[in-house]
């Protein structure tokens, strides 16, 4: 009996040891290596994409960036599907994720929101010779949005944000049909063939929506009411308070100074920062 103690007495101090030396860890690495990595998006535009020179650029890469600065630390990026950046598990290949990601109840048992940074209308577009006035139009229609995202979950009415304050989500669209994409862009690229040749609307961010049409793409955004609004957090690993907390005091440093709002006024148009 005594040495069963024994053992489950060095277990204790074991586990005990394990965890006193993981606190921290992602922390510890970044402020060390004086670098931070960066998982993203590289084809979502204004949010992140590469450029002419196959530079990242974008809202989220400045958010990202600012970060690093204010860390003291430089930044990389990379850009794992959308599943791996939101599924968590990352085993320190990332610290950070800034790919403007939804807070979901689904997604807070796997990762950490690290802070609100700015909040996303998701609007209805469709194209610009299409017939349709509002979002009753649109019942029984074939409808396009990205896949993993909180688009699917709105459509198929599975939505559930993780975030105080907002008001309980509206379903006014049945669709005729849901065809879902790898990326932010492909739905639109569908879209812009004509109203009803391939898709009849797609529901998107504002601020990818109005990035298209500024781009050359027939299209408009319906008037009226917004499908859902949603806040954007950045997201981190389940493995460091610490760490989550300290780049959250600095989301929130950047909201209280305007630094967020300048960013999305650069690139959206106007200041998606406030609540």
């Amino acid at each position: 009996m005594k040495n069963l103690f024994m053992r489950l007495a060095v277990g204790a101090a074991f586990v005990a040891a394990a965890v006193s030396a993981q606190a921290g860890e992602t922390l510890d690495r970044v402020m060390e290596k004086k670098a931070m990595v960066v998982a993203t998006n590289s084809g979502w535009p204004p949010q992140s994409y590469l450029d002419d020179s196959n530079e990242m650029v974008g809202f989220d890469i400045d958010v990202s960036r600012e970060i690093a600065k204010r860390l003291g630390v430089e930044v990389s990026f990379e850009t794992p599907d959308w599943a791996t950046l939101t599924g968590g598990r990352w085993q320190g290949r990332y610290d950070l994720g800034v790919g403007s990601v939804t807070p979901t109840k689904a997604r807070a048992q796997v990762i950490d929101f690290v802070g609100i940074y700015y909040y996303s209308p998701y609007v209805y577009v469709v194209h610009k010779d299409s017939d349709a006035k509002s979002v009753t139009d649109l019942n029984g229609k074939v409808i396009g949005v990205e896949t993993a995202t909180t688009s699917e979950d709105f459509i198929n009415r599975k939505l559930e944000i993780d975030a105080p304050g907002l008001p309980p989500i509206e379903y006014k669209l049945e669709p005729g049909e849901v065809r879902t994409f790898a990326d932010s862009m492909l739905p639109f690229d569908d879209l812009r063939l004509g109203a009803g040749v391939r898709l009849d609307a797609v529901i998107a961010p504002e601020q990818t929506a109005l990035n298209a049409i500024k781009n050359g793409y027939p299209l408009r955004v319906l008037d009226g009411d917004y499908a859902f609004r949603e806040p954007l957090v950045v997201i981190a690993e389940k493995v460091d308070p610490e760490w989550t907390a300290k780049v959250g005091g600095i989301i929130d440093e950047m909201k209280k100074d305007g630094t967020l709002g300048t960013l999305t006024t650069k690139w959206y148009g106007k200041d998606y920062s406030a609540d």
